[in-house]
């Protein structure tokens, strides 16, 4: 007898699991879970998106809005996932935030499915201990995508550094650089930035203004190659005010507007 009992010990722990497993219905803006009304969605077109895109709002039963969640686009897609967009979800009265996938098709209705089988809700609220391990156990971190749109400028103009480390072309600012050279290595390094502060490249070299190449790396694209730099003229000395490798970076910086990274 005792031997049949521990044999069945899985299967009651198997039939305890499924008990404990909550369902839902959306139907109509309203989420029910377990046969109780839980909660209220409300849909609403992002104009800003031409309506492609949607934001949730979720209030309880008696009207408290509870949860806000807003398309996230500042995001990098997944590119083993195109079938879904990346959400903010602000539980409000929780005081947590969290990014969650929400499907492209019939996004309100997977924004309900995941509300649904969350397990954050207790009472016509929000358990904000649930709310955590929700957050824990299916928020993602995806990496934010960097925007690398240029400066729309004359590009026929002379390209000039600036003494504040500005680079202007066409009497627009298009971008800036900063010495980050590490002097135990012997080689000299630059880091390259458009104005709103996303970096471009980093270029490294050695033999300051008589330069003959670099090693550049673009983070647009992510690619390191060796670039060209030489020029016909041998510097012996440089008195520049704007950086002691003006020459070789006005070369530098040519090359990234030619190739379209600044």
């Amino acid at each position: 007898m005792k031997k049949l009992f521990l044999m069945m010990l899985p299967l009651f722990g198997a039939f305890s699991l499924l008990a404990q497993k909550s369902e839902y219905t959306y139907v109509e803006g309203l989420l029910t879970i377990d046969g109780v009304e839980v909660a209220k969605i409300t849909k609403i077109k992002d104009t800003e998106n031409m309506g492609l895109t949607s934001t949730f709002e979720v209030s309880s039963m008696d009207g408290e809005k509870l949860i806000i969640a807003a398309y996230a686009g500042e995001f990098e897609q997944d590119p083993n996932n195109n079938m879904d967009h990346f959400y903010r979800i602000t539980f409000l009265t929780a005081n947590q935030i969290g990014i969650f996938t929400v499907s492209k098709m019939g996004a309100e209705k997977s924004f309900a499915k995941l509300l649904g089988k969350s397990g954050i809700f207790a009472d016509g609220k929000l358990d904000d201990q649930k709310v955590q391990e929700f957050i824990a156990k299916k928020g993602k971190a995806p990496k934010i995508a960097m925007d690398y749109t240029l400066v729309g400028r004359n590009k026929s103009w002379p390209i000039n550094l600036k003494e504040d480390k500005n680079i202007e072309q066409d009497s627009k600012t298009i971008g800036s650089f900063k010495d980050i050279s590490v002097k135990s290595t012997g080689n000299d390094t630059y880091e390259f930035k458009l104005p709103s502060g996303v970096t471009i490249a980093k270029a490294t070299f050695t033999g300051g203004n008589n330069a003959k190449n670099c090693e550049m790396q673009t983070m647009k694209d992510n690619l390191k190659r060796v670039v060209p730099m030489g020029s016909s003229d041998n510097v012996t000395f440089s008195a520049s005010s704007i950086d002691r490798n003006q020459l070789v970076l006005e070369r530098i910086v040519k090359w990234l507007v030619a190739n379209q990274y600044l």
